[in-house]
């Protein structure tokens, strides 16, 4: 793999905060509202999880549920849980209780952690749950029942050191998914560590080299990889993160100023909303480095906006959930506001990761050909949580993961994305695959078939499109399929349109030809997402 590698610090995720704990005990981990954490006691209560955990006979391997918006007690649990040997499960706290629901059984998860905002959906769930033991609840009320923080202070501060390994199971988030249910991908301490710490900071760009005074803003869900892993970048390095419990643009501008931060990711569409604030232009931004955005390209008129009223450099980065970080990213030399042939790209390959553009059969295709792009990285998921035939499609035994993006590369080792091999939408930076809308759908009972596409949107970039045939002689509003499908799946993942037709266009065997559906929307743009 191209970079050069060093030895590792860590051999679990847990290992992070043991050595910040022994040489900065008293440096601040994170912030969050009025509280401060240290690097001290945010292993100490690491290790007092981790006992009670182990006390309640967590097995290793486990999978322990988190329920909640950003907050240290996430960190202190994901920390608390490596060091038991389990494995960290956060859930999507967007999504409709049936999906909540369903994430809950397919984990197995018989411990959650949940915010008292969410408790009562949990309670409402509970004979539904088969396998559920132990709630907690992070509340600020100690007297109510199961209260985490109170049950986790009874417990003993001692470290705990379980027999595991680099390749291990460490974190598993789930993502849509391509039959209709979500998906857990499954990565492994050598998959979220690497990237933090196996490629020295001589192979990194320098916007990639984290260090101490960092203060970065963890303003992502943790639920997702954006969330957890930039919040790991910081605590791998013992700088301080700064954390928002949901992203609020007034705050970020606040944060921003209050407390000098340095590193910011974001996706596009939150960019947006925080450079259209009226006082963006009177914010002091001069403490910005660098502002990291991905999930979607930018605009170049956003682009331009950012660079006027953020004055700092700008880096584009392709990431999955499969790949646990970046693999792909645009550099700042690259974020031209005048525009250029390169913007359009994804960016160059990272260190510790290779590329490659594949056709049908798995064969490298030559420069400027478009196929599938392929990725092989130290930190690619392990696979998916008991789909040993969707890991089998999805990694080869050379270890190449398919990405589901059609794309090509270019003399200079540019990679440009043109188009998805898989059915997915992006919007708004949450993955949402038309299967599941359909699924929501396709119930509702004046609805004799439907297709769901992604249409172009200059807030969220893509739109999810609903194109519903009617059952013989009805009626329907499209306000009827949106409400109906609000009730079964989580609300970005809803249509923001419907369009009433009498006949889809199908090929001879009888699938819907999406191609045709989506032509019409796209015929204008210079690719054929967003």
């Amino acid at each position: 793999m191209s970079g050069s590698i060093q030895p590792v610090r860590s051999t679990v995720l847990a290992d992070i905060v043991r050595h910040h704990a022994e040489i900065r005990p008293n440096k601040v981990a994170f912030i969050f509202e009025d509280r401060e954490l240290l690097y001290g006691a945010l292993n100490k209560r690491a290790s007092q999880v981790a006992n009670g955990l182990l006390h309640l006979g967590v097995n290793p391997s486990e999978r322990i549920a988190f329920l909640g918006k950003n907050s240290p007690d996430y960190f202190e649990i994901l920390m608390g849980v490596s060091k038991s040997g389990a494995v960290m499960a956060p859930v999507n706290w967007r999504l409709a209780p049936a999906e909540i629901e369903y994430i809950l059984n397919d984990m197995q998860a018989q411990i959650i952690f949940v915010d008292e905002e969410f408790h009562p959906l949990v309670a409402q769930l509970r004979a539904t749950l088969p396998m559920l033991k132990y709630v907690f609840m992070l509340s600020a009320d100690p007297d109510v029942a199961d209260n985490y923080v109170k049950w986790r202070d009874a417990q003993n501060a001692h470290d705990v050191q379980i027999a595991r390994n680099f390749e291990d199971d460490a974190l598993h988030l789930y993502t849509s998914g391509t039959t209709g249910h979500p998906k857990g991908a499954v990565l492994s301490n050598r998959a979220v560590i690497s990237l933090r710490e196996v490629i020295p900071a001589s192979a990194k760009p320098e916007w990639n080299v984290w260090r101490e005074e960092d203060v970065s803003l963890v303003a992502m869900p943790c639920f997702h990889i954006g969330g957890t892993g930039w919040g790991l970048n910081g605590l791998t390095e013992g700088s301080t993160g700064i954390v928002m419990r949901e992203f609020d643009p007034y705050q970020v501008l606040d944060l921003i100023q209050k407390f000098k931060i340095s590193k910011i990711f974001m996706v596009p569409a939150a960019m947006k909303i925080v450079v259209d604030l009226p006082d963006a232009r009177s914010t002091d931004f001069s403490s910005i480095k660098y502002m990291l955005y991905g999930a979607s390209p930018i605009p170049l008129d956003l682009l331009k906006r950012c660079i006027d009223v953020f004055q700092c450099q700008f880096v584009q980065m392709y990431r999955m959930t499969a790949t646990a970080g970046p693999i792909i990213a645009l550099h700042p030399g690259d974020n031209d506001p005048d525009g250029n042939e390169k913007m359009l790209s994804a960016g160059q390959v990272l260190a510790g990761a290779e590329v490659a553009i594949l056709d049908e059969l798995g064969c490298p295709v030559p420069a400027e050909t478009v196929g599938e792009i392929a990725i092989r990285s130290v930190s690619n998921m392990t696979g998916y949580w008991r789909r040993p035939e969707e890991t089998a499609k999805t990694i080869d035994e050379d270890g190449w993961l398919r990405t589901g993006d059609a794309g090509c590369m270019d003399k200079d080792g540019y990679v440009f994305i043109r188009d998805r091999v898989k059915d997915m939408i992006i919007s708004g930076g949450e993955n949402i695959y038309p299967a599941e809308v359909e699924n929501a759908i396709f119930g509702h009972p004046k609805v004799s078939d439907v297709a769901v596409i992604g249409v172009p949107d200059k807030k969220w970039g893509e739109a999810v499109k609903a194109i519903v045939v009617p059952n013989a002689g009805e009626t329907i509003e499209a306000s009827e399929i949106i409400d109906w499908a609000r009730q079964r799946i989580a609300g970005y993942k809803c249509p923001k349109s419907v369009d009433l037709v009498s006949t889809l266009p199908r090929n001879a065997s009888g699938k819907i030809l999406k191609k045709v559906l989506r032509a019409p929307f796209w015929e204008n743009a210079e690719r054929s997402i967003n």
